[in-house]
């Protein structure tokens, strides 16, 4: 009978160390954190004076790249248009 009560012995856990492990990281995570906090920081302030130093605003550099792209689409609308009306003449010929 007593082999039967050795087979069923309680996990001893010691309930400290799993305090400090908590704490730690806990700490851990609010450094953690900090230091995102403060990359992210930076990368905001440099993105920032890039655009400030920028000699065209990216506001202004979309709409010209969109003006241009309306451009060749009219322009080859009317390379395509062009080209067709040009075959069908020479096929109504």
């Amino acid at each position: 009978m007593n082999h039967h009560m050795q087979s069923h012995r309680m996990i001893d856990i010691d309930t400290r160390l799993v305090r400090i492990g908590a704490v730690l990281t806990a700490a851990g995570a609010v450094v953690a954190g900090a230091g995102m906090a403060v990359g992210a920081s930076a990368l905001f302030a440099a993105g920032r004076r890039m655009i400030r130093d920028m000699d065209v605003p990216p506001s202004q550099q979309a709409a010209q790249k969109w003006q241009q792209a309306k451009e060749a689409s009219r322009a080859g609308m009317h390379a395509w248009h062009s080209a067709s009306d040009a075959q069908n003449g020479s096929l109504a010929r």
